[in-house]
């Protein structure tokens, strides 16, 4: 031990050292040694998280590309740069610069802050102190060591950092020690996985065992680590003692992962991944920008309004002549049509869509919604598709024990008891007091034995850890809570004190309360020992763990051996899905059984054993053990291992638990398919508990169900797509891999069928599977919304048009990830049925409106120009253009967004009225051409009105057709709503309040004794009125003729 270095920190690199290695040479990711108490000499990513999407010089560059990216402002930009060119000024710059200048401070200041935020929350991570341990200068032979606090950001690999209960992991590390009496370490991984359970972590033996953590930099050891992954459930390493010649295989029960909490302990860390090489870094991919339909749908109508400009420009150069610099005066045209593009329309829509979300969030009938992305709330009122979780969405996540079947006799909640009597029989060696309900044809009874292998084999076979809560005062002898927990399991349990389960899994939860309310009760349990207590004989009953073969996506089974203490009878238990251990079993009945429990809408898990011998279990721990410290292959060597263990299984039960039904999903669903929306069911579980749910909760439409076989060649797939096209009025439930096999072969015949079915669920569905799923229809052109609660569940919803993440028992992940997040599902029928649909069509109102007063007023000047000789001169001046878009008609136009075309209880009454929305009528071409059609109506009304009623008064042309133009907006504002809001009335009576006191202190623009006589206001009033009223009876015969829709349900 005199040889091991002093821990010291590393020179630090050069700054052009570092910024040749940032820029020019990116570092291949690979495996690395690291020796206890030295800090490599490779340079490793820094410890240091950035959120952050801009910096200071790169801030305005990339927000102004983002801008221009789009049409509407690379339009204005290139008008409002035009006017530096004195040959081509129309008017003042601030006409031009004013309402550009506004549109990019608006989003500038907008981005700044959503940075800065971003910039603080890094900060803060950045900056959260920890314990490092490191070596003092040694003197006289004497090494002390010693604790610094340092920042997360200062971390290095090969550090060694003290955690303490309630503190984030800051890098990727290995579990070196604990204070905790179990020698384990509970973390909780809910914003890595999604999942809410704690989970187990296990100290290296080699280092556990040390009296105090100081001792870590005394002993001589080096790690191998394998080279970062994204996978989080995965881990190979080694740790090798070169001072005892001991060797520990390091596997994903060793590590901390980086963003996991420590729930319980005190636990001492080594860094081993930093930065960018963390598993939490690596498997954040970017989420998809999500651009809503109506933005993309305004971008047409803004190109195909240039094509109009450009149009009008030419038409007139035409008409003029193309004599001396025509090209100039086309420019002229183009700057004076340009407010047929409003630069106010993306304005307007942006804070609509704020507005939108606002009112989502302040909903109190779907308390604790959050909308997350803001930019597509629109989306939710043209929703065709939703894809759904079944655990923890449709259904509770609240597992609950409902059978047991042995082969000979079927348990339920009404004969639970008997099983308590049989067990009781066991125990206490008594006589049978109880008839036991044996199963229809079972040729024998179960025996009392046979009962207390099966209980018995629940009770052991789990990661299930108990939890005691102790009173106040005991809290203060241990600063954490697991601390409490671990000494209480130790001792003897006071009566009063109340026992909760923790574990990784809510069916193991279920599994343990169902065993503690038969009388055999987990009453103990750290690393190496469990203990059950048996109530009818008020015993302790101790077994060692001997091994623990976690639960794994692959396997699908969890298996532990035991030695009970007093006899020393060593036994190997197993638990898992039925296609696993099915074919490790000799059964007659299993199969036909679990399909049964299964249509009860019940997870099934089959329960086995087999008894070994004490030379068997040495020779598979030797060959199991070589298998882990194996660097290459290791997955498959244990896998070969544990296939040897598992011969000659003893088949002992199969169990039936119960996931709950969420509150008025069925009601939501049906209030969902009256809209037209089909429901799809995306789950893993497997394909009989799928069917069983999906039909209890009458989640298709179809007259029957259609299970499709399993398909595993490209013959199987065309069979199965010529059945379905057979079949009519159908519901299809299949299995993911089928899905993966007719989709690689037949993907659009097959994605056709999917569409034809009235429901659909997908069983054994994977996470890359359900996001797959999204993008085929969504490359369709169909509008898709998908709602989870799990990790799982991110891919799916980060993939849909909209994305919903439901807070659920498993975590917040999805709820994070999703474009809005909810409480519970039965939410989402007002969220689209009522919110949706005033999203959809207050922004179609505001859209239309806001292109309306753009070309009103361009047929005016087109109307001007063409009457003053193909004058190349603006109508209006500067300040009474940008008043016309801002002061005057802003609030009017803007304050239909509080507009409601029904109530939200008849929305819910009529779910149908919501089909009308998916096919996208509200913002149409037919209707945008339609209202271009009513706007030219219009302006050639009012301009031509003035020309002729006032053909002696031609000096006062401006005040004439500008009154007649707000009075008409104000008025066509009017004419729209529906539902009239005090606000609406407020915006109506101010703008026109303000536009009168215009009229009256403005004397530079407006002649006043020439507005106050009589005759200006008779002949205003007339051509308002030519411009209005036709437009009114149109209206008026549409809304009584056409809307059928509405014909017994407005009020």
């Amino acid at each position: 031990m005199e040889t091991t270095p002093l821990l010291t920190r590393p020179k630090k690199k050069s700054i052009w050292s570092r910024l040749n290695f940032g820029w020019y040479r990116r570092k291949e990711l690979c495996a690395r040694v690291i020796h206890l108490g030295e800090l490599p000499e490779e340079e490793y990513p820094a410890n240091y998280v950035c959120n952050q999407k801009y910096n200071i010089l790169t801030f305005l560059p990339i927000v102004l590309f983002e801008q221009f990216r789009f049409f509407l402002n690379l339009y204005f930009l290139v008008m409002a740069l035009s006017q530096f060119i004195p040959s081509i000024r129309i008017g003042y710059l601030y006409t031009y610069w004013g309402p550009l200048c506004f549109v990019l401070a608006v989003t500038v200041f907008r981005e700044a802050i959503d940075d800065y935020r971003r910039y603080r929350r890094d900060k803060e991570v950045n900056r959260q102190r920890y314990e490092r341990i490191v070596l003092d200068t040694p003197s006289d032979g004497y090494r002390p060591f010693v604790t610094e606090q340092v920042s997360a950001s200062a971390l290095r690999v090969g550090d060694i950092v003290m955690l303490h209960k309630g503190q984030r992991v800051p890098a990727d590390m290995i579990l070196l020690r604990t204070n905790e009496t179990m020698g384990t370490v509970f973390i909780r991984t809910d914003q890595l996985d999604g999942e809410i359970d704690w989970k187990v972590r296990i100290p290296l033996p080699s280092t556990q065992k040390l009296p105090t953590d100081a001792h870590l930099l005394d002993i001589n050891a080096k790690i191998f680590i394998e080279k970062p992954e994204k996978d989080i459930h995965s881990f190979i390493g080694t740790c090798t003692r070169l001072d005892e010649e001991e060797i520990d295989s390091l596997d994903i029960e060793n590590t901390l992962w980086s963003g996991c909490v420590v729930a319980s302990g005190q636990a001492t860390g080594l860094v081993i991944y930093t930065g960018s090489e963390t598993r939490s870094v690596m498997n954040n991919a970017a989420p998809r920008s999500k651009v809503g339909r109506l933005e993309l749908r305004v971008n047409d109508f803004t190109k195909v309004l240039f094509v109009a400009t450009l149009f009008t420009s030419f038409l007139l150069i035409a008409l003029k002549g193309f004599d001396g610099p025509w090209y100039g005066f086309f420019f002229r045209f183009v700057l004076l049509f340009s407010y047929i593009i409003p630069i106010s329309l993306r304005v307007n829509l942006e804070m609509g869509k704020v507005f939108y979300s606002w009112t989502i969030q302040r909903d109190k009938k779907i308390e604790g919604t959050v909308m997350r992305s803001t930019t597509i709330p629109e989306e939710l009122g043209r929703i065709q598709y939703l894809l759904a979780d079944k655990t923890g969405t449709l259904t509770k996540n609240e597992m609950v024990f409902q059978k047991l079947h042995l082969g000979n006799a079927l348990f339920d909640k009404e004969n639970f008891h008997e099983v308590e009597a049989l067990l009781t029989q066991h125990i206490t060696k008594d006589s049978p007091s109880v008839p036991v309900s044996p199963t229809e044809g079972a040729w024998a009874t179960p025996s009392p034995r046979q009962v207390w292998d099966s209980v018995l084999a629940l009770a052991l076979c789990h990661n299930v850890t108990p939890v005691y809560e102790l009173d106040e005062q005991d809290d203060a002898q241990s600063d954490m809570g697991s601390s409490v927990m671990s000494e209480s399991c130790g001792g003897a349990v006071p009566q009063q004190q109340l026992c909760d389960y923790q574990a990784a899994s809510p069916d193991e939860v279920a599994l343990v309360k169902w065993t503690d309310m038969m009388g055999v009760s987990l009453y103990r349990r750290d690393l190496h020992n469990i203990s059950l207590k048996l109530r009818a004989a008020n015993e302790i009953m101790s077994f060692n763990i001997l091994q623990i073969f976690p639960f794994t996506s692959e396997s699908k089974m969890m298996g532990i051996i035991v030695q009970e203490e007093i006899s020393g009878d060593i036994t190997y238990y197993v638990k898992g899905a039925d296609v696993a251990l099915s074919k490790l079993l000799q059964s007659g009945w299993l199969s036909a059984e679990c399909s049964r429990l299964a249509a009860d809408g019940l997870r099934t898990l089959v329960v086995a054993k087999k008894n070994l011998a004490k030379n068997e279990y040495l020779e598979f721990e030797s060959e199991y053990k070589e298998a882990r410290l194996s660097v290459t292959n290791r997955s498959e060597r244990t896998a070969a291992a544990l296939a040897r263990l598992q011969r000659g299984l003893e088949l002992l039960g199969l169990t039936g638990v119960e996931d709950r039904l969420a509150a008025d999903v069925p009601r939501t669903l049906a209030m969902l398919r009256a809209a037209g929306v089909k429901i799809w069911m995306l789950t893993g579980d497997k394909l009989e508990t799928a069917l069983c749910i999906a039909r209890s909760l009458h989640l298709g439409g179809g007259s029957r169900w259609v299970a499709a076989p399993e398909c595993v060649s490209r013959r199987d797939a065309h069979q199965l797509l010529t059945a379905l096209r057979q079949a009519t009025d159908t519901d299809l439930i299949l299995e993911g891999e089928t899905l993966e096999v007719c989709l690689r072969s037949y993907e659009e015949e097959f994605v056709e069928v999917l569409r034809g079915c009235a429901g659909v669920v997908v069983a054994r569905c994977s996470p890359t599977q359900k996001a797959q799923v999204v993008r085929l229809l969504r490359a369709r052109r169909l509008r898709v919304a998908a709602v989870g609660d799990g990790g799982n569940d991110v891919a799916m919803i980060q993939e849909a048009d909209m994305g919903v993440g439901i807070e659920g028992a498993e975590g917040r992940a999805a709820s994070l990830a999703g474009d809005v997040s909810i409480r519970s599902f039965s939410y989402l029928a007002r969220l689209l049925l009522v919110h949706g649909r005033r999203s959809v069509m207050r922004s179609a109102a505001l859209c239309l409106f806001i292109v309306h007063r753009g070309l009103i007023v361009s047929t005016m000047q087109a109307v001007f120009s063409v009457v003053f000789y193909f004058s190349s001169v603006s109508l209006y001046p500067g300040f009474l253009m940008v008043g016309y878009g801002t002061v005057y008609t802003m609030l009017p136009v803007f304050s239909l967004v509080l507009d409601k075309d029904i109530s939200s209880s008849t929305a819910l009454r009529y779910p149908q009225l919501y089909k009308q929305l998916t096919k996208g009528r509200q913002l149409s071409y037919k209707t945008f051409y339609i209202w271009i059609g009513i706007s030219i109506y219009q302006g050639g009304v009012i301009m031509y009105g003035a020309l002729v009623l006032f053909e002696d008064q031609l000096i006062h042309i401006v005040e004439i057709s500008y009154t007649a133009l707000i009075l008409t907006e104000l008025i066509m504002v009017a004419l729209t709503v529906t539902t009239w809001h005090r606000l609406m009335v407020v915006a109506e009576l101010a703008s026109l309040l303000m536009y009168t006191a215009t009229l009256l202190i403005f004397t530079t623009y407006f002649d006043g004794d020439f507005i106050r006589h009589w005759d200006f206001w008779w002949k205003v009033t007339v051509i308002t009125l030519v411009s209005c009223l036709p437009l009114y009876i149109v209206k008026y015969m549409h809304r009584k003729w056409r809307m059928r829709q509405y014909k017994n349900i407005r009020k």
